[in-house]
């Protein structure tokens, strides 16, 4: 087992499932490398964030696709291949263009097992880059996932770490059902021990990445590394803090959540995405619906605000959600016991 970033977990995946699948092929905005090493020119690092590096030169330009710039032609010919028995893996190169194909997701893609009566499959996975921090502007920083989660029939994954997004990209490759897979583009660097061998994680499942018993926080992907620091800090007053990562929002794993707050009886969900009809909403309506008898508090949630998100980076840093914001609703919902357990 070694230390390996997000980018390179990825590449890793991508890399052992083609070896393992011929079906396999990837396809997308410069996933190849443009060039691709021809003219003296050296290969390109592989997309935006160099996450395909060295796979065109592996496997061949027929099985690692450099697209014109289309989202409806990517994700409509990954649909193509999937139904005619090929794993195709494409590229939205970022979330926010999700409008452009949209039709081809919500109304194809998502409904062919049922339209065709569960005789079709479509194992598609569409990895998309999601979320702030960049200064990209309010057109490539969008955290749109909710949306996607609320289209029967789609899968997805939302991973927090380099060890989660191999394990869940290996598992959505290998799902016959159309899986969209969203990385953190302020996440690609973030290291931390991940084994070379393949292996998958369950779909459904969610990460108790600290345990506490005064209050549960469920926070979704970079959030969690913000939780996580937030838990660290408060633990040092006594205050336990137990943080929830779900890995993936469709499905979500609802009773990991409850028998959290059963056990906290307090719950703040913290979502870099816009608070109308959020994951966030849906999370606190599910606590709510199911264990409103355990609260000893309101649900605070922790979120972007409802505007886009701002290209100057001091007012992007004020949007996004932080440890500060995410510490400050922690002993919202605390109260007095939050100065009890300081003192």
């Amino acid at each position: 087992m070694s230390q390996k970033s997000i980018r390179e977990a990825i590449n890793q995946c991508l890399m052992q499932e083609m070896e393992r699948d011929p079906t396999v092929i990837i396809l997308g905005e410069d996933v190849a490398g443009g060039a691709g090493g021809s003219a003296g020119i050296p290969e390109a690092v592989g997309g935006t964030f160099g996450v395909t590096a060295g796979l065109s030169k592996k496997f061949g330009r027929r099985r690692v696709i450099d697209t014109p710039i289309t989202e409806s032609a990517i994700i409509g010919a990954a649909a193509g291949a999937a139904l005619t028995g090929l794993r195709p893996v494409a590229e939205l190169m970022f979330i926010d263009f999700i409008g452009v194909c949209f039709d081809q997701i919500l109304n194809q893609i998502a409904k062919f097992r049922y339209m065709f009566g569960g005789h079709a499959k479509t194992p598609v996975v569409i990895r998309t880059m999601t979320g702030a921090a960049i200064g990209a502007g309010p057109q490539h920083s969008q955290s749109l996932y909710g949306m996607l989660a609320a289209v029967p029939g789609l899968k997805v994954v939302l991973p927090s770490n380099a060890y989660d997004a191999k394990g869940l990209l290996a598992q959505a490759i290998r799902d016959d059902d159309p899986v969209v897979f969203c990385e953190h583009k302020a996440l690609y660097n973030e290291t931390c021990e991940v084994p070379d061998e393949p292996y998958t994680i369950p779909f459904g499942e969610a990460n108790i990445t600290r345990r506490g018993n005064h209050v549960t926080v469920v926070a979704l992907s970079r959030m969690v590394l913000f939780a996580n620091q937030v838990a660290d800090k408060l633990a040092k007053e006594g205050i336990s803090v137990e943080v929830i990562d779900p890995r993936t929002i469709s499905p979500l794993d609802t009773d990991s959540i409850i028998e959290s707050v059963e056990k906290t009886g307090r719950l703040v969900v913290v979502d870099e995405a816009n608070p109308i009809c959020s994951v966030a909403s849906e999370i606190a309506s599910v606590v709510a619906c199911e264990a409103l008898e355990c609260l000893e508090a309101p649900v605070v949630k922790v979120t972007a605000p409802h505007t886009p998100v701002p290209a100057t980076p001091s007012l992007e840093a004020e949007y996004l959600p932080s440890p500060e914001k995410i510490e400050a609703a922690i002993r919202k919902v605390l109260g007095k016991s939050a100065a009890r357990a300081a003192g």
